[in-house]
């Protein structure tokens, strides 16, 4: 009788176990008390797979559950499939688009005849209930391709036959099932359906396939799903919570911005409240850009398509950028990035290496072209300003402006109330210049964040085509996180450009470039301060600082006396003239969001005060108006 082989797994936390070759990672997982970590899938020499994959050789072994990426990634997966067997079942017309994984919770995109309803919704999340409730296994199966086209076409589903006729020739496909429900599908999946706990379907919307508008329009569930009720509670709350601060929503109600489809999807029109937030930023931007050496410049709107070519632009980022216009046989574009212009600036005169560094800032206003589909009020346009800057200096010169840069960054988000995380981007797939080069840029940035001390998570493949960057994700005050400053080392522009300064040595010498940004887009960054602050911004930001509210007309001339008086330190007032009843005047007040209220009665003008409101605070009682004075100041001053 053989001897059984046995193998040697290895965990992640370096435990060492001996198991028979073939043993499945669900047997293994079977054996271990991992408490309430319960493993959902597995990473085995770094692959992700399921956890009825056979170990059949000697690995390393890592266990996934809810709380990591992956866990999550698998688990919202395997709830659309199951979303997608209930619309099978309930509809069988329904033809399957895809279903993956999203941020938060997944979608699956289905052509059906007629638009989802919330009663559709609701029969369907009952269905998904029995499926759950049979605790149907995920069953994973490779097939050639010509079964798989057999497969889906016999059942009719020409989306999927469509994918298998893409996928590349080497790959094979991979069925799942569930039951009688079958999808392509890479994988993984959970055990079965029994371990979806708690699940609710948010929405339905149109989505065209593969996200073409030319593409049919089909029919989008979005979903979301837990481990426990409790957690799919605290989600939905916050879910409202979310759809309270929506900057749609309060740009509105507070009258901060517009969309008009006579100008064009993603085109913002700033009113004057949003005009005022956008000017106070600018204002303290180029603040502090002048403090840092900054000097600021302005370029145009539109270039030769020249400029573009040089730069690389036409040939890795074209799909991105408007189409040529043709000015006297020349064709010329919307400007998609500053850089460019910053660059032909520098080169208009000879520079020295006692010159550097150069610190250009601009804000400047840039278009891209961005599907229908994904524009998202001010959060995602096709025209927007960037605080865009670029620095020229030495190579031994980089560190320190790198530093300089990271310092700014944190000193204006710890200002607009965020914590931030950062990720080191490096270089993707489509991009130019030497692996040396990329890898010296690269290192710089790796050392120059150790040695702030600031914590980082590297994401592969994620840089620009021209360099790698640092990305500095926001959170808010709902802890989402929020694309945020980002600085980027470039060592192929300035080849490419031939752009040089004189060294002590008399020759000339490549410059490096950083390409940085600090706020990103005002558009962006401005919706995502809307959602942060849910519209209630700090004095320094607000819109209306002071509303005063006069009880009767009999008080109207020392409330306008009172304003000018604010108004000539540059606080931002205004005067309720309209003959409402206070607690409506106040009511209001308080809908706007205005951070001050200075009511005005008969005793207030006999004894030259002013009864004080705070939003959130409400009534604090009666001061003199130098007192008031001085009080907001020193808040605008401390930007509160």
């Amino acid at each position: 009788m053989s001897e059984e082989k046995l193998i040697s797994v290895t965990f992640s936390d370096g435990v060492e176990r001996r198991y028979p070759a073939g043993t499945s990672l669900f047997d293994i997982v079977a054996e271990i008390d991992l408490g309430s970590n319960v493993p959902l899938v597995a990473r085995v020499d770094g692959r992700l797979v399921d956890l009825s994959t056979p170990v059949t050789s000697d690995c390393a072994v890592k266990l996934l559950s809810f709380e990591s990426p992956e866990g999550k990634g698998v688990y919202w997966h395997s709830t659309s499939h199951i979303l997608a067997q209930a619309v099978k079942e309930l509809f069988p017309e329904a033809k399957l688009g895809v279903g993956p994984s999203i941020e938060n919770g997944f979608y699956y995109d289905f052509d059906v005849q007629n638009p989802f309803s919330p009663g559709d919704l609701e029969k369907i999340e009952e269905r998904m209930r029995r499926i759950v409730k049979a605790d149907l296994p995920f069953r994973r199966k490779e097939v050639s391709r010509a079964e798989a086209q057999r497969l889906f076409t016999s059942k009719g589903e020409d989306y999927k036959v469509e994918l298998i006729e893409e996928l590349d020739a080497e790959e094979q496909p991979i069925i799942y099932q569930q039951d009688g429900f079958i999808d392509l599908c890479r994988g993984p999946h959970l055990p079965s359906t029994g371990y979806i706990k708690a699940f609710k379907l948010l929405s339905s919307s149109g989505a065209y396939w593969k996200g073409n508008e030319r593409n049919p329009m089909l029919q989008r569930i979005y979903g979301i799903s837990f481990p426990e009720q409790k957690q799919l509670d605290e989600y939905l709350s916050k879910l409202e919570e979310a759809k309270r601060r929506d900057h749609r929503r309060l740009g509105q109600e507070l009258d901060l911005y517009s969309v008009h489809e006579d100008v064009g999807a993603g085109l913002i029109h700033w009113h004057p409240n949003g005009a005022v937030i956008r000017n106070v930023i600018e204002e303290f931007w180029k603040e502090e850009h002048w403090k840092r050496g900054y000097k600021l410049v302005y370029t145009p709107h539109i270039a030769s398509e020249r400029i573009y070519q040089i730069s690389g632009h036409i040939e890795n980022y074209s799909d991105l950028m408007y189409s040529p216009m043709d000015i006297d046989g020349i064709p010329y574009r919307l400007k998609p990035m500053n850089c460019p212009g910053h660059i032909l600036i520098f080169k208009t005169r000879q520079r020295s290496y006692r010159d550097l560094p150069i610190r250009y800032a601009e804000l400047g206003t840039v278009y891209r072209y961005e599907r229908s589909g994904v524009l998202h009020g001010m959060l995602r346009v096709r025209g927007f300003t960037q605080d865009d800057s670029h620095i020229f200096c030495t190579e031994e010169q980089l560190p320190d402006e790198i530093v300089g840069v990271l310092d700014l960054v944190q000193f204006m988000m710890d200002t607009f109330g965020y914590s931030y995380k950062a990720y080191l981007s490096t270089r993707p797939e489509k991009s130019i210049g030497s692996d040396e080069a990329w890898e010296k840029a690269t290192n710089t940035l790796r050392m120059t964040l150790e040695k702030m001390g600031l914590d980082y998570q590297v994401d592969p493949g994620e840089g620009v085509f021209y360099g790698p960057k640092i990305d500095i994700e926001l959170e808010d005050a709902l802890g989402r996180e929020w694309q945020g400053p980002t600085i980027q080392v470039d060592f192929n522009l300035p080849e490419r450009f031939d752009i040089n300064y004189i060294g002590q040595d008399g020759r000339e010498h490549s410059v490096v470039m950083i390409h940085r940004t600090v706020l990103g887009a005002m558009e962006r960054f401005i919706g995502g301060l809307i959602e942060h602050y849910g519209g209630a911004f700090p004095v320094w930001l607000a819109p209306i600082q002071v509303a005063i509210i006069p009880i009767t007309d009999v008080q109207m001339e020392y409330s306008e006396r009172v304003a000018e008086a604010l108004k000539a330190d540059l606080i931002r007032v205004w005067v309720d003239r309209r003959s409402e009843k206070i607690g409506h005047k106040i009511r209001d007040a308080e809908i706007q969001k205005i951070p001050y209220m200075l009511v005005v009665g008969s005793r207030e003008v006999k004894e030259g005060t002013l009864s004080l409101r705070k939003r959130g605070e409400g009534d604090l009682g009666s001061v003199k108006l130098e007192e008031f004075r001085t009080r907001i100041l020193d808040e605008i001053r401390k930007r509160m």
